[in-house]
Parts: C-alpha cells; sequence; structure tokens
C-alpha cells in the first residue's frame, strides 16, 4: 500500500492530526548567537566548523538548528507526538536557496533538509504504532521573495526572482527533503499562488528524477477578511489555479488569521475543493507584542465547531500554539465525523485573482481579442512605443466590455515578444480591474508561451497547440502546459497543414483527442479545440463553405468528443471586409448564433463590437446568411453590392 492509499484510508475513517508552531516552541529556548553556531563544544567535524566559522550573523536561522541543535528540533517534535500528532512537519519553513540567502547560508540547504527529514522520521518512528501511524510532511515553505508581487511600489512590472530560481530553489528542497526519508511534500503558508505554482513545477520535475511519488498537502494563507491572498485571489480561485497538482492529498489553509477568522473562507474552499481538506490557524490574532494568546481549550472548541459542520479533514495549528493545543484539538477530534469529498462536475474551471467557472448555462464565453499586437494596430503601436500603461487600458476596455478572458499576443517581428510577454503580464497582475479574469497565452513560439505562464499566477489558457511538428512535440507540450495547470486550445492543424475541409477537421480533432486523453491524461474539460474559422466570401469557390464546415465541425466535436470545448478567432471570418464595419459585425453576429447553437463555447472577438442577431436588418441578415451558409450561387457578389 502507498504512502497516499495509507493515509486515504485514514482520513476516511477518523480526523488527522498535524503538529503546531516550530517557531513559538524555538523561541521558549531563548537562544543566542553562539547557540544558532552550535556552541564551541560541538565543532567535531568540517560541516559544524563551517557553521561555527560563518561570516554572517546566524541567529534567528531557526531551520539552522537542525544541524547545531538537533536535540531542541527532535524533543519538539516529541513533545507534539505525545500530544497526539499523527504528521510533523520538518523544520525546514524557510530552508530554500533563496530564503537562507539572508544568512548567506545557502551553501547549507542540502544538509539543512536532509538531517530535518532524518530528525523528524526517527521522531515519528519511535511513536508510531500500527493502531496509530505517524507521518513526517516535508515542509516548502513560503520566500522571501515573490513572481507576482513587486517589492517597489514605484515599479510594479519588477520581480526580485524568476520562475527558474524559484523552481530549481524548491528543487533542491526536495531532493533532500525526500533523500531524508519524507512521507509527504506540504507547500504550506502560500501568500503567493505563482509560487506555489513553481514549486508544484518542481514537485512534478523531481518525482519524475526521484520515480516517486509521495501525497502532497497545499495549504494556503489567507491575509485579512477581504477573503484573499496576499497575491490577491479568493480561495475559490487559489483551488482552480493549484489543482493539477500532482498526487494531491489535501488543500487548505493556515497561518495570518484565528480559527473564528477563517471559518468563511474554510467553507468556501470545503465546498468546491475535490481532495481532502486541512485547517491550522493561528492562536488567534497577535496580540500588541506580536504574540498570541487563545487559549488551548477556546481554540480546540472553536475548531471543533467546524468539524462538527464537516469543514475539514486535517487539523492542528499555526503561529503560536502549542503542544497543549494539540493535545486539546486530538481529544476533540475523536467526536468529529470527518468531511467527505464533494462530487464536482467535470467543468473548465479557470481563474484570475477571481474563480471563472464554464458552466452550461454560459451561453458563450467572450474572450478579448484587442491586447493583440497581431490583431490590434493600436495595441501593437503602444507596445512597441513602451506605452505599456495605456496598453494596459486596451485589456480594462476589453473587461470592461464584457471580456471574460483576454487573449494576449506579443508576436510580431519588431519586437523582443519573450520579454514583451514578460512585462505585460508582470504589470497586469497589479491590476485587480483586469487580472480577476483569466488569461490566454498566445503565440506561435512555444518560447513565449512558456515564459507567459510563467507569470500567471491563476488558471490560464495557452493559445495554442497542434499536431503541426507531429506527435512527439505535441506531447511534450501538452505534458508541460498540464504541469504548469493551465488548459489549452489545439487548433486542426497536423503535419500535412491546417484542416480546411470538415473531414479534416474531425480527422485531425479525434487523433488529437485520443493523445490527450489516453496518453498525456489530460483533462478533457480543458481542451478546446479551434476547427479553423477562415474568411468567406472572397471570390474563390473553395472558401465558400468554410463557416459551415466550422460550425458542423463544432457540432460533432461536441457530440463525439466528450468534455471537449469548441473556440475560433471571429475576426477571421470577415477578412474580405476590412474597413466596412457595419457589414463585419453583422457577420460575426450571425455567424455567432448559428456557431453557438451548434455547441461553440467560446471565441477570441472583440468584445464591445458584436450586435445583437435580432436588430441586424432583415435584408442585410438574408445577404448575410447566404454567404455563411453557403445557400446560393451568388451568395458573395450580392454581399458584396450591399457592402
Amino acid at each position: 500500500m502507498t504512502t497516499y492509499q495509507q493515509l486515504s484510508d485514514l482520513l476516511r475513517q477518523r480526523i488527522l492530526i498535524i503538529d503546531g508552531a516550530m517557531g513559538t516552541m524555538i523561541q521558549k529556548h531563548t537562544l543566542n548567537e553562539d547557540d544558532f553556531r552550535g556552541g564551541k563544544h560541538h565543532v567535531h567535524d568540517e560541516l559544524h566548523a563551517r557553521i561555527c566559522n560563518h561570516n554572517h550573523d546566524l541567529q534567528g536561522n531557526n531551520d539552522l538548528l537542525v544541524l547545531t541543535q538537533p536535540d531542541i528540533i527532535r524533543n519538539i517534535h516529541r513533545e507534539y507526538l505525545a500530544a497526539g500528532a499523527d504528521i510533523i512537519e520538518t523544520n525546514t519553513f524557510s530552508a530554500t536557496r533563496i530564503a537562507q540567502a539572508d544568512y548567506e547560508a545557502q551553501e547549507f540547504v542540502y544538509e539543512i533538509n536532509y538531517r530535518a527529514a532524518k530528525i523528524a522520521k526517527e521522531a515519528a518512528t519511535e511513536y508510531s504504532t500500527p493502531e496509530k501511524p505517524r507521518f513526517v510532511a516535508g515542509a516548502l515553505g513560503p520566500l522571501n521573495k515573490s513572481l507576482s508581487l513587486s517589492p517597489d511600489v514605484n515599479n510594479p512590472g519588477y520581480r526580485s526572482t524568476t520562475w527558474d530560481e524559484v523552481v530549481a530553489a524548491y528543487s533542491e528542497q526536495l531532493h533532500a527533503l525526500i533523500d531524508g526519508g519524507a512521507d509527504i511534500v506540504l507547500i504550506e503558508t502560500v501568500f503567493d499562488t505563482l509560487n506555489a505554482k513553481a514549486a508544484i513545477y518542481a514537485v512534478n520535475k523531481v518525482f519524475q528524477e526521484k520515480n516517486c511519488n509521495l501525497p502532497v498537502m497545499v495549504s494556503g494563507t489567507i491575509v485579512d477578511m477581504s477573503g484573499r491572498t496576499l497575491s490577491g485571489q479568493t480561495s475559490e480561485a487559489f483551488w482552480n489555479s493549484i489543482r493539477h497538482c500532482p498526487n494531491l492529498l489535501s488543500v487548505g489553509l493556515n497561518c495570518a488569521l484565528g480559527a473564528e477568522q477563517m471559518h468563511p473562507f474554510l467553507t468556501e474552499l470545503s465546498r468546491v475543493a475535490t481532495c481532502f481538506l486541512s485547517v491550522y490557524p493561528n492562536a488567534g490574532l497577535p496580540n500588541e507584542m506580536g504574540g498570541y494568546d487563545e487559549t488551548p481549550e477556546h481554540m480546540a472548541s472553536v475548531l471543533q465547531q467546524f468539524g462538527k459542520e464537516q469543514l475539514y479533514n486535517i487539523v492542528g495549528g499555526c503561529c503560536g500554539t502549542t503542544p497543549d493545543h494539540i493535545a486539546y484539538m486530538e481529544k476533540n477530534a475523536r467526536t468529529i465525523i470527518p468531511r467527505e469529498i464533494p462530487q464536482q462536475e467535470s467543468y473548465m474551471r479557470l481563474s484570475g485573482y477571481e474563480p471563472f467557472i464554464l458552466r452550461p448555462e454560459i451561453n458563450f464565453v467572450n474572450i478579448g481579442e484587442r491586447t493583440n499586437v497581431t490583431g490590434s494596430a493600436k495595441f501593437a503601436k503602444l507596445i512597441k512605443e513602451n506605452l505599456y500603461d495605456e496598453a494596459l487600458s486596451v485589456a480594462l476596455q476589453q473587461v470592461d466590455a464584457g471580456a471574460q478572458i483576454i487573449d494576449i499576443n506579443m508576436d510580431e517581428g519588431m519586437l523582443d515578444s519573450e520579454a514583451a510577454m514578460v512585462k505585460f503580464l508582470n504589470l497586469l497582475a497589479a491590476e485587480p480591474d483586469i487580472a480577476r479574469v483569466p488569461i490566454m497565452v498566445d503565440s506561435s513560439k512555444w518560447s513565449v508561451i512558456e515564459k507567459g505562464l510563467q507569470c500567471i499566477q491563476g488558471k490560464g489558457i495557452v493559445n495554442s497547440i497542434s499536431l503541426k511538428e507531429g506527435e512527439e512535440k505535441f506531447i511534450e507540450q501538452a505534458r508541460k502546459i498540464r504541469s504548469y495547470g493551465a488548459a489549452t486550445v489545439v487548433m486542426a492543424f497536423d503535419e500535412q497543414g491546417q484542416a480546411d475541409s470538415l473531414q479534416r477537421k474531425k480527422e485531425i480533432c479525434e487523433r488529437a483527442y485520443k493523445i490527450l486523453t489516453e496518453i498525456v491524461d489530460f483533462p478533457p474539460e480543458d481542451i478546446i479545440f479551434d476547427p479553423n474559422i477562415f474568411a468567406v466570401a472572397t471570390g474563390i469557390e473553395e472558401h465558400n463553405n468554410y463557416a459551415l464546415d466550422f460550425i458542423d465541425a463544432t457540432r460533432w466535436i461536441k457530440n463525439n468528443l466528450p468534455g471537449a470545448k469548441v473556440s475560433g478567432g471571429v475576426s477571421n471570418l470577415s477578412f474580405s471586409f476590412r474597413g466596412n464595419e457595419p457589414i463585419r459585425r453583422a457577420m460575426h453576429s450571425a455567424f455567432l448564433y448559428h456557431a453557438i447553437q451548434a455547441g461553440m463555447d467560446m471565441g477570441i472577438v472583440n468584445a464591445g463590437q458584436i450586435d445583437i442577431y435580432d436588430e441586424i436588418p432583415k435584408h442585410t441578415l438574408e445577404l448575410v446568411e447566404d454567404v455563411l451558409l453557403n445557400r446560393r450561387a451568388d451568395a458573395t457578389e450580392r454581399l458584396v453590392e450591399l457592402a
């Protein structure tokens, strides 16, 4: 039986207890600089000599104590285990290369994490029984640098670290924790979901490298009563962003708030999360001295009430909690029935700052097209002239006009597309009125898509991948998209070129769907087919059925490829009438009317320029539909005459 299966079985039977604060317990020892170095008498090998002679102050570096004061850490673990904890966390909250740079202690990172896991594992083994097995969670804490937030209020697009640096830091930590014997990976105190997504990416990478598959717990932090993380997300948006995590055992909330303040946000998360749920709050809100006053009895009674509402499966404490708090929780937990994992419909669940769920009652999703340098001359000019603030106003106009997703494309020969994508997305992240909606990262260059995915904390969409370069490249890119936690548009395009007939559209989409669902294990609801909207009324007879073929392909996809969505670039349809806005608007509206009836879910459109179908003049509508539905041989000539 795997550890995941063992924990899953236990969590269905009873509430599991995770330990309390490590820092609170360490502070009771009032350690000085010499103690953090291990004391002169501890210099008995090369590693301890390096620590003792380290050229930077080390006091306050609690993670280092697993090397210099291992007995203190071991005894804290034992106290929590004796109080009834089923899961103890390694003392590695800040044990990454990035966080240890504050002490110039990056050279000790592997040893800290390896030894922390070893010490915790020894203690857990000591207290384990067949009736009450104990587990070690390798703790990946938050960083002191953010991928979503600028440390400079005057430069909102600046970031003090990069995606690659964060992934590398968490990967190094993970290797050591797994080598040391951790049973679980715990990504905790998440204040920036993009940092958490980088940690999840590292988990996926390290699991493949080490050929292992430990259960993973993810715990976010709601910072105040607004119900959002520091980087702006609601708890449901946070869930949508991280639910792709491999071997996900639980999601939950910890830190920042006391139990009473956490209740509404835990309730929201419990409603949507399709895995087990954890909660480990602080011992109330901090007092004027920065301490925590909530008694073990009171905190445990509040959490017991949450338990009666069946809001969690794992409970424990964060800042200010002690073994006494854990003992009261363990006693109360014996009377609590574990939360049952809710069944959720397999809808596409996206997010920006806020969740966006593509439910059946949503008739059509508008994807704003004006933040695309290839489709908007105004946007392209602003980006080329480095007028990013004005370019952001284009995105805001799209959202204000009703775009539920915004498509961002920087593919222009005179641009450094990767740099432009990163700069725009980083600036956009500081604009909550725009960042509340999901992002579609759009490029014909894979490197640009990947840079874009490394900048969005929500669950977005890739536009696009295809079989153009063969199955191997298609599978590789699809797996990457999955590891970034995004949905994807799949173009009806294979090694022979773009699908320009109904039969080719069906063949390519079916082939891609089978590869994605059977080989890549890509969720069907996160697959969006674009069966190619081509220009009609071009004067070339072979083009006359293009609109109808798209509509028929849409109907076929919805009937034959379960869960898959259909999208397309609507403005392509009317290229023959560039400059004639009334005709183009009528064409787009009439086309969407028929395509949506066939099952089209979303489309890249100018959200502010769609006419109401029933308000199109009858004569215009007749001529437009003659073209779109290929109803008569002279349809193009008649529409051109009207234009």
